[in-house]
């Protein structure tokens, strides 16, 4: 018996989201963190709707809700001057209570079951600490700093320094580092980045300011993009009381004195802090080796235009918890957890080209900056008029990219049984549902009201619209002799069928992905449940 089954090194939000997971299901975990407390810094404010989503299936999504932005807020974005003066453009994105309204109005498959939610790291992070330090599966240990680790083949040795400096080991069956860019576990491995490693430098500011949020005269929103020369940008945190703000400056210095004239008006607040931080995009060469492997910042970094960077790390973790929990309990075939890293990795490559590309269309209004575009002449207007026009464009690639958020899909993974033809394109930016094996079940609402993905467990589902008429008794019969857990989901919704395209069968994944789909029961049922558990390599087509 080792210390533990998975030890994770790293309590960020993606670290403690595959502690969160793991407990969940049931696998011994120990989370080690350096610090001794969790950060007090906003490095990210919102996670996305399958990040909700991913959440609700944990049954957390109500209390990170009512620790973030109140339901009521819009999410509105904004080019601006100042917060005083009349927008140069303005993006409507609704509050919570807004998606959800129309969430409940669509039954389409084209929305998540859950809406975004903004919600700054510094509540976050303590409030997943306080949920996984409840669960008895899971150990805790803050002020506990990663040294080294040693593959013993069937086992890892971790060497920890505790906070009074002396040393400890502990036994894992795995290790885990979400350990940020930096990551010790990833240098240890010898794994590289690759990249665009040095991109814009800013500094940024975190201010509390008590009443700005409600005397804001152009309108209550989340993002407030400066049009200047500095790469400006004012973002309202979770308790609408402290916002940040991002620029590119001499010194730290200049970050207060930017921020009140940006406001523009007479505000009271004060310094929380003040830092720099330099853009980066790069994923990592592999995302591990052996018993070791690697997620969220350690392997992929993301610079926060489109919000991928986080969410992408509780995808990570969300796909690598699941496989773990089958290599524990032995239903895993060989090819199981060598999944992690090719299917995560090509979504790592992926979000960080759309992080690319909204970077690059914010770029373009912003070069269109004059210094005039103040000024309250013919001169002026016209260049307002341009960055509104491109930013009308551009700005929406940052704001509105479901299809990347929720609509990805595994390609070329030997979890996915295969079918002809090229699929739906994985890279598109809005969100269009698809029952292509390796997508996302979509959201469907049954006759009864309830959401579909409530009813999924924690296992493999076989979900049928059939009646009963299709014979998969050997399918059911082949998962349970390689012991993978599997729950059989019988619906008679025709919507729903009309929804998944005609489709009536699906074998789906823990993580909701679809294995495989029909018409009429599979035709070699063992290879299938051989595929999907990771035993077995699918079948070529061509």
């Amino acid at each position: 018996m080792t210390d533990t089954q998975v030890l994770i090194v790293g309590a960020g939000p993606v670290g403690l989201t595959l502690a969160l997971a793991l407990g969940h299901q049931g696998v011994r975990c120990t989370i080690i963190e350096r610090n001794p407390a969790p950060s007090g810094l906003p490095k990210m404010e919102r996670c996305n709707a399958r990040t909700m989503e991913i959440y609700r299936r944990l049954g957390v999504v109500d209390k990170i809700r009512a620790a973030g932005l109140p339901s009521h807020c819009p999410m509105d974005v904004f080019v601006v001057t100042r917060l005083v003066d009349e927008p140069i453009l303005r993006l409507p994105y609704g509050s919570v209570n807004d998606c959800k309204k129309d969430i409940a109005e669509h039954n389409d498959g084209t929305r998540t079951l859950e809406p975004y939610q903004l919600i700054s790291q510094y509540t976050l992070e303590p409030l997943l600490k306080s949920m996984i330090e409840k669960d008895p599966n899971v150990d805790v240990l803050f002020g506990h700093e990663f040294i080294r680790f040693e593959d013993m083949g069937d086992h890892i040795v971790t060497h920890i320094k505790r906070a009074d400096g002396s040393e400890m080991s502990l036994t894992a069956d795995y290790l885990v580092g979400c350990d940020g860019g930096a990551s010790p576990v990833r240098k240890q491995l010898g794994i590289k980045l690759a990249g665009d490693g040095e991109m814009l430098s800013l500094h940024q500011a975190l201010f509390r300011c008590d009443d700005l949020y409600e005397r804001i005269p152009i309108g209550k929103g989340r993002h407030y993009h400066v049009c200047d020369a500095q790469s400006g940008f004012i973002i309202v945190q979770d308790d609408a009381r402290h916002f940040t703000l991002h620029a590119v400056v001499n010194d730290d210095s200049e970050m207060p004195k930017l921020f009140e004239k940006l406001v523009g008006m007479p505000i009271k607040y004060e310094t929380l802090y003040i830092g720099k931080w330099t853009q980066r995009l790069l994923v990592a060469d592999k995302y591990g080796e052996g018993r070791v492997f690697i997620a969220g910042d350690s392997a992929h970094l993301v610079i926060p235009t489109g919000g991928l960077g986080m969410n992408t790390g509780v995808g990570d973790v969300i796909d690598l918890s699941w496989k773990l929990k089958g290599a524990l309990e032995g239903w895993g075939g060989e090819y199981l957890l060598d999944t992690y890293m090719s299917e995560r990795r090509q979504i790592g490559i992926r979000n960080v080209k759309a992080s690319g590309r909204a970077n690059e269309g914010r770029y373009r209004w912003r070069s269109a900056y004059r210094p005039e575009i103040r000024d309250q002449t013919p001169e002026g207007a016209k260049v307002r008029a341009e960055v509104a026009a491109i930013a009308n464009v551009e700005q929406r690639k940052t704001n509105e990219i479901l299809g990347i958020e929720a609509g990805y899909r595994y390609i070329d993974t030997s979890l996915v049984w295969p079918e002809t033809g090229t699929g739906p394109d994985p890279d598109a930016q809005y969100y269009t549902p698809t029952t292509w094996p390796g997508s996302r079940l979509p959201h469907v609402w049954l006759k009864d009201g309830s959401a579909l993905h409530d009813h999924i467990g924690k296992g493999y589902t076989l979900l049928r619209f059939d009646q009963g008429k299709a014979d998969v008794s050997v399918l059911i019969k082949e998962l349970s002799k390689i012991g993978a857990p599997l729950e059989v989901l019988s619906l008679d919704d025709p919507h729903a069928v009309e929804v998944y395209q005609g489709y009536q069968l699906f074998l789906l994944r823990p993580d909701l992905h679809i294995v495989w789909r029909g018409k009429q029961a599979p035709s070699d049922q063992v290879w299938l449940a051989q595929v999907a558990t990771g035993h077995r390599l699918p079948p070529r087509l061509h």
